[in-house]
């Protein structure tokens, strides 16, 4: 027998949906929840930007410092690191052996050619000078009678009382007693010069170094070490190299017997002392494809040390007309160097320039710029093309405003790409 319907199939549950609704039921409201917090979250944004807009509106254009184009004088230098060499330097030997008994210097002195340095023991020198002396002393003697006799026997063989053989023998004896007083007279000026050879003098004048050998000791003629180090530094030399690039920038006045001037300044940016380019080396290193130069400095206050290491300043060229602005306004960009205009509605432009040298502060533009035209100097990082400034005068921006715009310059050079980018659009 088949069971019946009601017997095999179950009785349905009408509580098994209701958790299944319920879940559907949190799900959209938990929806509802977040788009209601999404949404006020963004209108307080919005509500928040509008707010810095509205700011920014009210803050007005921003006021940078400005500079005015001009016409005027600029100096062309090359710069490069030179030595101090001193234009003499001797060292002090001995010429003789024997004891120093003196030194009259002082290390660091100052000297004149030709003073007294120190003194050997001269007594073994004029022991042989009065040596020398007498022997001459005796063959003069010697000499002179021999030529006394000779007058007498030319007198008898006049008279034909000698024999013409014997007044030739006695005139070859007195060249020989002649020839022997002229030895000695040698002897004599020799034994003279190394007495003197015991007081040591100064061969030039300068300053004296490190005393190297102290009084008492036994020194040797040409010993390697010397006495004393004397360098001569009025005047000074310094020497310097340039790359063949600028060769032909230097050589064009050189030859034309024009007077370069030469400034040496210290690592401190300290104008040290002025000179003039005295000669240049005649072959390049090829090594270093540099050439070397030489400048003659007075050094009348000694300010120049001997091996001191100094930036050198070579003045080639002085523009009279260039168009000049503050360094500090340009900037680089992808494109190439560029400046922030300001025009006349006091809006900023991007003007693309052509720089040329610069010096203390001051850069000449070969192209992009007339005079008259204003250029700013700092917020730059700030600015993009058509920004509306307020302008201030840079005289009336302090001294620090230059300065202000190139600590700025660095760090803007990264961002200039994008401005020129933004001025593009």
């Amino acid at each position: 027998m088949s069971p019946t319907p009601s017997e095999s199939t179950p009785p349905s549950s009408p509580s098994t949906p209701r958790p299944r609704r319920r879940l559907l039921w949190l799900a959209l409201f938990g929806l509802v929840v977040a788009g209601a917090v999404g949404w006020q979250r963004w209108h307080a944004a919005s509500g928040a930007d509008k707010a810095a807009v509205q700011k920014r509106g009210e803050r007005g254009p921003q006021t940078v410092t400005v500079a005015t184009v001009r016409r005027g004088q600029l100096k062309v230098y090359l710069t490069a690191l030179g030595t101090v060499t001193p234009s003499e330097t001797v060292t002090v030997k001995s010429r003789v052996d024997g004891q120093l008994m003196r030194v009259l210097f002082t290390e660091g002195q100052l000297v004149k050619s030709g003073q007294l340095l120190a003194e050997i023991d001269p007594r073994p020198f004029e022991a042989a000078v009065a040596q020398a002396e007498g022997q001459l002393l005796r063959d003069s003697a010697q000499l002179k009678n021999a030529e006394i006799d000779l007058a007498r026997y030319q007198s008898l063989l006049a008279e034909n009382s000698i024999a013409r053989q014997q007044v030739d023998t006695q005139a070859a004896l007195v060249q020989q007693f002649r020839g022997t007083v002229k030895v000695d007279q040698g002897v004599v000026d020799n034994a003279r010069l190394q007495l003197s050879y015991s007081h040591i003098t100064a061969p030039l004048a300068g300053r004296v170094g490190l005393r190297r050998v102290d009084a008492g000791n036994m020194i040797t003629a040409n010993d390697a070490n010397g006495l004393v180090v004397i360098t001569q530094t009025q005047p000074s030399h310094v020497v310097f190299a340039l790359p063949e690039a600028h060769l032909s920038t230097v050589m064009k006045p050189y030859l034309a017997g024009q007077a370069l001037s030469v400034e040496a300044w210290d690592r401190g940016g300290k104008l040290l002392a002025q000179g003039k380019l005295e000669t240049l080396d005649n072959q390049m290193d090829s090594t270093t494809g540099t050439v070397k130069l030489k400048a003659r400095f007075a050094n009348a206050d000694n300010v120049l040390f001997p091996n001191q290491f100094i930036n050198v300043k070579l003045l080639t060229e002085v523009r009279r007309d260039a168009v000049l602005i503050p360094e500090a306004a340009l900037q680089r960009g992808k494109d190439g160097p560029f400046v922030y205009l300001v025009q006349p509605d006091n809006r900023v432009a991007l003007r693309p320039v052509v720089p040329g040298p610069a010096d203390a502060g001051q850069l000449a533009v070969e192209q992009g710029l007339a005079p008259g035209e204003r250029v700013a100097l700092d917020g730059l990082d700030r600015l993009r093309a058509g920004s509306q400034v307020k302008p201030r005068a840079l005289n009336d921006a302090g001294a620090t405003a230059p300065g202000a715009g190139g600590k700025r310059r660095g760090k803007h050079a990264a961002s200039a790409p994008a401005a020129q980018g933004q001025a593009k659009q």
